[in-house]
This record gives structure tokens, sequence and C-alpha cells, in this order.
């Protein structure tokens, strides 16, 4: 197998016939076997009965059904688990992924890159999503180092090899050529067409920023202090204890003076610093020693010849 697509949809029963349509369209004459896989996330439509009849029509065309409603990512999750192909890319149910772009990204990665992301340079929709958008895609910039100019871009394209090493979970899938870029993958972009929504409505609102933001921070997190976390924490415990213990001389020679130890807010703040810093201190300890269990053979992507 050499292409497969993973096609996430939820409620997109008008739309699929037509992307099945495009899709075969697209790769007629396509040198090498490919097939489709769509994810559907829980829909309360027909959504997988279109799939089940174009599978009874077209058996490259398979289906994978959650019960209940899992997120984008638990649907890519599932989709990556079932293909086949060499190369994969994922593409949104809505026709708003134009699949001309499909045999592009492939000669892209034909060309030596591993992960191809896609663009919405030119993008229909409302201000009230390219906004948001526009804003986290400089923040996830600064953050990875990855000059990309748009992470929600659902078309891309991956090697196969890429996959395992992707977690998704969360709202992660936005965040997917950060995780390849850290685990040094190749990672690009290329401008793709954008295509007004043609059925339905966006499935997504102003809380998806927010939940981005947070997966950002955990990603950020994961990357820079999984392996070392009692840098992290014994960096704050540290400095806790050096604030909490700075008074410490202050209240010794009050005591050795007056015989009196009247209670204030410094003696508080005094305490307080020392018991978080032991606290945190002791946390990146038994952080480090669940983390040591684990780095047996701890080590970085490789090739070999």
């Amino acid at each position: 197998m050499k292409l497969s697509l993973v096609i996430p949809a939820w409620n997109e029963a008008e739309s699929l016939p037509h992307l099945f349509a495009e899709i075969r369209t697209c790769l007629e004459g396509f040198e090498g076997a490919w097939e489709v896989v769509v994810v559907d996330d829980g829909s309360g439509d027909d959504t997988f009965a279109k799939v089940r009849e174009e599978h009874a029509r077209d058996p490259r065309i398979r289906g994978v059904r959650f019960r209940r409603n899992a997120g984008k990512a638990a649907a890519l999750a599932a989709g990556f688990a079932a293909v086949q192909g060499d190369f994969v890319i994922t593409m949104d149910a809505d026709l708003q992924d134009d699949p001309a772009e499909i045999r592009p990204l492939v000669g892209m990665l034909e060309s030596g890159w591993d992960l191809v992301s896609g663009w919405k340079q030119v993008r229909n929709d409302p201000v009230d999503k390219t906004l948001p958008s526009r804003v986290y895609n400089a923040l996830v910039q600064r953050v990875s180092g990855l000059k990309l100019h748009d992470f929600n871009c659902g078309l891309k394209a991956y090697r196969r090899e890429v996959l395992p090493n992707l977690r998704l979970y969360g709202q992660m899938h936005r965040l997917l050529p950060v995780m390849a870029h850290w685990d040094g993958f190749r990672v690009t972009e290329k401008v793709v067409n954008h295509r007004a929504r043609q059925f339905g409505s966006s499935k997504y609102g102003w809380s998806r920023g927010f939940h981005g933001l947070f997966d950002l921070l955990t990603l950020w997190f994961l990357h820079r202090y999984l392996r070392r976390p009692l840098h992290l924490f014994g960096g704050i415990g540290l400095i806790a204890l050096v604030l909490g213990s700075l008074p410490i001389p202050w209240f010794a020679v009050q005591w050795i003076l007056t015989r009196e130890l009247h209670i204030r807010p410094l003696l508080l703040f005094s305490v307080g610093g020392i018991i978080l810093g032991v606290q945190f201190l002791s946390l990146g300890l038994i952080a480090e020693l669940v983390q040591s269990r684990e780095r047996s053979g701890d080590l970085p992507i490789a090739e070999s010849l």
C-alpha cells in the first residue's frame, strides 16, 4: 500500500459522497495502491451509513466508528492505527480541504520530507475563526521554534515512520508538526487551496483556543522536562527554600536578644517558603525515581544504513 487517506468525520453525511467522488477523480491513474479510512467520531446522522455504502461499491474505502464523540485527536489516532500505506495524508471531511492537493503532497514526501503541513494562505472562514488562529499560530511558532504559518490545517502528509512518535490525546492534533520537529523529523509546509464550507456548520468555537493553549503548555513541559523533572521541580523548590530561609537569621537574633518570637507575616512567609521548597524538591526526586525506570534504552530517533 503506497498511500492512505485518514478522514475524521463528525456529522458529515452530506459531504462524504462528494468527497469520495473527488478523491477517486484526483487519484485516477495514481501509481500505487491507495485506501481511504474514514473515522466516524460518534456522528448522530448517517455518516457511517454513507461510508458503508461506499465500501460496498469500492473496498478501498473503509471506516472506523466510535460509539461516542471522542474528538479529532482520538479519531486521527484510530485512523493511524488502521492505515497500511507508506504515505499517510489527513484531511477534513467537510470539503474545505481540496483533494487536488493529494498528489503534490505525495510528491513532497517522495522528495525527502517527513511531514508536510498544509498552509491555508487564503482562508475562506469568518474573522472570528481566522483571528484567533493567527494569534495561536504565532504563539506556537514562538514556543516551538518551528516556523510554520498554519498549525491548524487538517490537510497534512506524513511518512509512515513518523506516526509511532506522535502522542495523540486531548487537542494535540494541532501540534503534530511540533512533535515531529522536536523528534528530529524534517517538517515543512505547502500552500494549499482552502474552500468555503458547502454543508453544515463549523464544529469548533472559541473554546478550542483555550484548549490549544493548555495542550501547547503540556507539550512544552513534556518536551523540556520529561526526562529531567528534578530540573523544574528542584529549581522551584530551591528558590522557595532560599527565599524562606533569608529571614531566619533576623528571627534568630530577635530570639537571642529578647527571648520572644512574635508571629508576623514575615515569619509565616519564611515557614511557608521552607515547607514549599522541601515539597517541591521531594516531588522532583520522586519524579526522577519514576522516570529512571523508563530511561533504559531511551535513545533519540536514528537512521542506519
